[in-house]
């Protein structure tokens, strides 16, 4: 199945895509949610649609898409987990996996703006492949750790380098920013995907080609990430991992290249789809979570 979520920023239905057109799920009477994932959600949601195939509403063509799930409690991000994106960067390659954390306040849908943030002059792009928690996971074994993944999702980990790197403390600060996180078009579960660790991955800016990499290319793959990640910090249903970059981001180019104002980026990820970001300034906005 492909979940979306649809609507309004903050008042988003559930939906479905089936044969490349969006269905209402709204009927379902649940959210995306931790609470949909953690109670065989996916299950209901299957049985849902075969009891309601000839009766299903399709959504207005146009609607705003938010990201496929509501906001989890967490998203938890892995660093430099393509070796060509650590050379780049100037890093050596991590012995084990680097784990840092996005404000799930960042969560906005795949067409939704990117914000440059106030003050930033190092606003940066990262096409990378999201997991989704489907159930609660504590110190899962590399063995078992797929039994837990609900789905998969494209993600663009948007970054400002001078807040990240140039300031005092962690990542975080550079990667929660409003806005700096679009998901989506939509949620595939596992079974919508060949082999997830043989997938490309590609971001333009501006039509330009920056980013173009594949999953085979991982340092550390999807189930050692899930375990390593379980090992520290109980993983909830809907929680995300995002799995890290491949070579091509602004800050690896001499001299480094950043979004501007009117900017437009577009990503994607085999098998699930494509977004696309206008980049505009900070003001006094509306906030997309």
């Amino acid at each position: 199945m492909k979940l979306i979520r649809w609507g309004n920023a903050g008042k988003e239905k559930t939906g479905v895509v089936i044969d490349g057109k969006h269905y209402d799920t709204s009927g379902l009477g649940t959210d995306y949610n931790e609470a949909f994932f953690a109670s065989e959600g996916l299950k209901r949601l299957a049985a849902y649609l075969a009891e309601q195939k000839d009766n299903l509403v399709e959504i207005p063509v146009g609607s705003r898409l938010g990201p496929p799930l509501a906001r989890p409690s967490k998203i938890i991000c892995i660093g430099l987990n393509y070796a060509d994106h650590a050379a780049e960067t100037n890093a050596p390659l991590p012995s084990e996996p680097v784990i840092f954390m996005k404000s799930t306040t960042a969560l906005s849908g795949p067409y939704d703006p990117v914000i440059i943030p106030k003050g930033s002059v190092k606003t940066d792009w990262e096409v990378e492949l999201a997991i989704v928690i489907g159930k609660t996971a504590s110190y899962v074994t590399e063995g078992e750790a797929l039994e837990y993944v609900a789905g998969y999702a494209l993600h663009n980990d948007v970054s400002e380098r001078a807040f990240q790197l140039e300031r005092n403390g962690t990542w975080d600060k550079g990667k929660g920013c409003d806005t700096f996180a679009p998901v989506g078009p939509y949620l595939s579960t596992p079974d919508e995907l060949n082999d997830i660790n043989q997938l490309r991955l590609w971001l333009s800016v501006n039509g330009k080609m920056m980013q173009d990499g594949n999953t085979a290319n991982f340092i550390f793959d999807i189930p050692h990430v899930i375990s390593y990640v379980s090992q520290f910090m109980t993983l909830l249903p809907g929680d995300i991992i995002s799995t890290g970059t491949p070579a091509g981001v602004g800050l690896g180019f001499n001299p480094p290249v950043y979004l501007k104002p009117g900017d437009v980026v577009e990503l994607g990820i085999e098998g699930l789809g494509s977004s696309r970001q206008e980049v505009k300034e900070w003001e006094r906005t509306q906030f997309y979570y």
